[in-house]
This record gives structure tokens, sequence and C-alpha cells, in this order.
């Protein structure tokens, strides 16, 4: 069998696996050629290794893309829903504010103060969680990353901004939560200030990562 017969006996597999399967990305097709050409005595599947067979099942789709007599739709992007999207890469900021969270309480609840040299973790997890986590969160929940093609015009927030403006909104807003907390049967001390953090700091984590997560499913 000459190459052309070859090559035209493939290029009719390629386009009868389209036409019956309509396959929607090129990867799709080039497996589903491959798998139709074990199958298929008259290809190059019996007589060619499976890597070179590969390569010229692909060339030979790109050909007849380029010919006009092939055109693949795109997938469409995967629908997710939050909790899928919490498991991913872009919700890595949430869970590790969650889990700074709960060190700050097991070392405010675990570690005496006269403990050394453990409670200097107690006061660098508190630091972190005082200056640090309740901004961070405000900011993620105003001003999420940009993500949609109807925010490409703004400009997003660089790493030293987020810091310095993380850092100014938590000393906001823990001097307002000790205020509240003075005008309420607690008072003004450690475990009501830990637990009124904890829970306004959770509140702004969850908007903040709703945020982002809505503006994700916006652009798909």
């Amino acid at each position: 069998m000459s190459e052309n017969t070859e090559k035209g006996s493939l290029e009719d597999i390629i386009l009868q696996v389209t036409s019956e399967q309509k396959p929607e990305t090129v990867e799709q097709l080039v497996e589903l050629v491959m798998k139709r050409s074990v199958k298929d005595p008259e290809t190059l599947e019996e007589r060619t290794p499976y890597m070179l067979q590969r390569k010229q099942t692909l060339e030979t789709i790109m050909k007849l893309q380029e010919q006009g007599k092939l055109q693949l739709t795109p997938a469409s992007p995967p629908a997710y829903n939050f909790s899928t999207y919490l498991k991913t890469p872009a919700a890595t900021w949430f869970w590790t504010v969650i889990t700074l969270m709960a060190a700050t309480l097991i070392a405010v609840f675990t570690i005496p103060s006269a403990s050394y040299p453990l409670v200097y973790v107690r006061y660098a997890l508190g630091i972190i969680f005082i200056l640090w986590l309740p901004g961070y969160c405000l900011t993620k929940m105003l001003f999420p990353k940009k993500k949609t093609l109807s925010d490409k015009d703004k400009r997003e927030l660089d790493l030293i901004e987020r810091a310095a403006i993380s850092i100014g909104v938590s000393l906001a807003i823990v001097p307002m939560i000790g205020l509240l907390l003075n005008y309420t049967p607690w008072g003004i001390a450690m475990t009501p200030i830990v637990l009124s953090l904890i829970a306004v700091t959770t509140i702004l984590a969850v908007a903040g990562v709703t945020r982002e997560y809505q503006t994700t499913t916006r652009e798909t």
C-alpha cells in the first residue's frame, strides 16, 4: 500500500470518527482515532510503532484543520460548585487563615505565659492573628483578585499594598471589637476578645472566598 493510500485511509478514519463521535478537542480525537486504528487493519497501527502512529495522526488532524475539512469545537470549562472551588489552589489562602486561627486558639488556651520558649510561639501567632488576619480577610472580600474580563481594566492590588492595607484595617477592627465588648457582660478580657476576633475573621474569610468564587464563575 502506497504512502498516499495510507494517508488517505487515516484521513478517512479521522473524518469518520469526527462525524460519528463528535470529539470536542484534538486530544480526544487523537485518542479515538488511535482506538479505531487498532481495529482497522488498513491503518498504519499494524506496522508502525505507537508513538509514530500517534504523531502521524496528530499531523494529519492539523493538516485537515488547515484545509478547512475539520473543525473542532472547544469544550466549555467544567462547572464546579463552591465546595469544589474550596479544594482548588485558589482557595489555599482561606485554609491557611483557618489553620492559623485554630493554631492561635490552641496556643492561647494551652500554653501558659511562663512556659518558655513555647510562649514565643503564642506571641508570634497572636501578632499574626491580631495585626494581619482580620484585615487580610476584609481586603480579600473587598478586593478579590482580578479574574473576569469585566475586571481587566481594574488595577489589582500587589502584595505590598495588600499587606499594608491588611495591617491598617486590622488595627481598626481590633479596637472596634474591644469597644463593643466593653458594653457587654463579658467585658474586655482575653477569652471574649479571642473568640470575638475568631468569629469576625471567620465571617470575613468566608465572605472573601465566596466573593472570589463568584468572580471566577462569572468568567466561566
